[in-house]
Parts: C-alpha cells; structure tokens; sequence
C-alpha cells in the first residue's frame, strides 16, 4: 500500500488495543490520510497538542493515568479537555467504541464528541465520516481567521479615525473663528457676494464639526457606558424648540417642516440635549439625501411603552434591504442622485446608541421612492445607569454576562 502525501490530513487514532489501532490507520491510509496513534488518556493529550492532528478518533475505554477517573471513562474526560483547551478546541473528534448504549452517545456529545462510531464500523463510512469533519473544520477555521482580520482591520481604523479626529479639530476650530471674524467685519468689511461665501464656507465648516464631533461621541458611547442628564421633558414643548432651531436650515433648503404632536403624548423623562442631537441627525439625514425641497413632520404619539416620535420626510426613501444596515457604525446608502455631502455614516449609529441609552429601540420604515419614517420608542423613565466597577472587576476579574 503507497503511503498517502505528506500534505494529506493527520489523524490521531487512540485506542489501548494496539491491533485496533492498526486497523483503523490501515483503514485511514488506504483512504488517503496520514496518521499517528496513541494507547492512553495522558498519551492523547500530549499527541494532540505535540502532533496538531486535524482530527481525533477516540475510543472510550482507555487507561487513565493521571486523568482522574475510571479508565471507562477516559475518552470522556479527554474530549472534554481537548475541547476546553484552546490550542485543540477546534478539533474534531470521532469516538469508535464498542459501546452502542443511548447514555454513552449522549455522555459523548455533552463531552463535546463532534460524531459516534460504534464497532464494527465500515470502512468507507469511517471515511465520509472524516471528510465530513473536516470539511467542517476547514471551513470554521477559515471563518475564524476571517473574523480576526476583521476584528483587526477595525481596530486598526477606529484607533486611525481617531487620531485622524483628534489631529483635525483643532486647525478646524482655529478655520472657525477665523470665518466668524470675517463675517462680523472685525476683519474689514466684505461685499455682499464675499459675505455669502464667507456663511457658506462657515456652515460647510460647522457641518465638518458636527462629523467630527459625532464620531468622537460615538467612541465614547461605545467605549464607556454614557451618563445621561436625565429631566423631565414635554413632547410638544420639545418639537417647537426643534422647528425654532432649524427655522434658518428649513428656509434655505425650502423644507415644509411641521410638529405633529398628540393630545395624549405624555411628558418623559430623558437627557434634553442627546435627544435633540438625535433629531437633527434625522433631519439633517432628510435634507441631504434628497435632490429636491420635502416635506418633513416631526411627530409624537402615545405609545404602550412609553413615548414614539418619528421624522418624517418625502424624500427618495430607502431600499428595505438597507433598513437594517444604516443603523451599523460607517455604513451608508446614498440614493441616487441625492448625495449632497460627504457624511461619515455615524449619524443613525449615534441615533441608535442614545436611543438604547434611554432604554428604547430605533427602526426606519421606507421604500425607494416613497419617503422614509424614522421611529424611536422611549419608555417614559429611562433605565438607571450601570453600577459603577467593584473592586474585584477591577483586579481583572471576568465580566458578569449580559442577561439580554
């Protein structure tokens, strides 16, 4: 029999019978694979962390040595090793074993066994049995590897974009004040026409700010739990202080802006300046996506769970595929033609992120074509703020998870 190619797939055959050991890597080589065997527990562990065996064929009943427990239990108490560790997690392991009781296949699947074998097994369906696995592994493996360099070409460009932020703000408030000495004449007086350029210069300007800003808030957010200042607020006093502050922007664009606001929307508690902040990312997303003057209403109503607003506008609308996406940090979808400014596509992630901090959720509904409705729900007292870090989570100790 011709030895298979040394690139083949390695296997650990263990089993403390010596002949069964050579049948089954007789087996194995005549369907291609190259092997290595091992007689007992302690022997397993060490050949899989020594060889890297792409795959291990364990029997149950082996002498224990050092393991602990019964030697019919020792291919047990070896899988659940092999998958705690991390240096062997990820290897599959078959168990061929004797045994063909119900209790033995479900103590080997809790050992975390990836497949059950019992003997006599058919050579051929060993083999399907292993491709199989490793096929498996293959394709786990190589979408692991994709997630970590992925992992690490975001850390990369938000550890970028922030020094990138940080090195740009300054020169852009020190651009500020100096167009805003131009437009009040402290400078010398300007002509109607270098008036208007100098305004226009400045809000493009003040608009680069506010990206700026954003993207520093939201690695704030992301990085540290964000603390709330928390007052009691009424919706339709809220929508009038929105529509004052955007009177200028409204005109310019030739918006036809409007507050719906319910009688029965009650008053809530939440942080006055992060809200607004979260409405005019809605706005300003209504009015720069949009090729021509809309309409936009700002609305309130009554909800079981406390409080919903929502921005509507009669812009080009969003493709439903999309709906889920433009919540997720940098992501952006342009309709055509309506891209006006380079955006960052941290708007609707700052949105969602205070949304969340208050304790509500934030969803869009829009078709291409057909406007767009941006709702967000807000209980009417929001959540309180996490505890600050004991004494222990401090010395390193694991994070309590998530109950959600």
């Amino acid at each position: 029999m011709s030895l298979p190619p040394v690139d083949a797939p390695l296997i650990l055959v263990a089993d403390d019978s010596e002949s069964n050991c050579e049948l089954l890597r007789d087996q194995l080589h005549s369907l291609g694979f190259r092997t290595v065997a091992a007689y007992d527990g302690p022997s397993v562990l060490e050949a899989t962390i020594a060889q890297r065996p792409h795959l291990v064929i364990l029997d149950v009943n082996m002498p224990a040595g050092s393991l602990g427990v019964d030697d019919g239990a020792t291919g047990f108490e070896v899988c659940r090793r092999l998958k705690r560790d991390p240096r062997t997690s990820s290897t599959p392991v078959i168990f061929v074993t004797g045994l063909d009781e119900s209790a033995d296949r479900v103590r080997a699947v809790e050992a975390g066994g990836d497949d059950f074998l019992t003997k006599p097994h058919d050579r051929l369906l060993l083999g399907a049995r292993v491709r199989s696995l490793l096929q498996l592994r293959a394709a786990t493996d190589a979408l692991e590897d994709s997630f970590r360099r992925l992992r690490e070409l975001e850390r990369v460009r938000d550890d970028l974009m922030k020094m990138i932020v940080h090195d740009l703000k300054t020169p852009l408030t020190s651009i500020l004040a100096t167009l805003e000495l131009l437009g009040d004449g402290d400078m010398g007086p300007l002509s109607e026409r270098q008036h208007g350029a100098v305004a226009d210069t400045q809000g493009k300007a003040e608009e680069l700010l506010s990206l700026i800003n954003d993207l520093l808030e939201v690695r704030r957010i992301e990085e540290t739990s964000i603390a709330l200042h928390v007052e009691a607020l009424d919706p339709g006093e809220l929508m009038e202080e929105l529509l004052r502050d955007w009177t200028l922007r409204f005109q310019q664009e030739r918006t036809m802006a409007s507050a719906d606001v319910a009688g029965d929307a009650p008053r809530f508690r939440g942080d006055r300046g992060m809200l607004k902040r979260v409405f005019a990312n809605l706005i300003q997303n209504a009015l720069v996506h949009s090729p021509e003057p809309i309409e936009l209403a700002l609305v309130a109503r009554a909800d079981a769970n406390g409080i919903r607003f929502t921005v509507v506008d009669t812009g080009p609308g969003i493709s439903a595929e999309y709906h889920d996406v433009i919540f997720q940090k940098f992501e952006q979808v342009r309709a055509p033609h309506a891209p006006r400014l380079r955006t960052s596509g941290l708007g609707l992630t700052f949105c969602r992120l205070i949304v969340e901090a208050h304790g509500g959720r934030i969803w869009v509904q829009s078709s291409e074509g057909h406007g767009s409705a941006f709702h967000f729900l807000l209980p009417l007292e929001p959540p309180p703020p996490p505890p600050p870090p004991d004494e222990s989570a401090s010395r390193g100790s694991l994070p309590r998870p998530d109950p959600s």
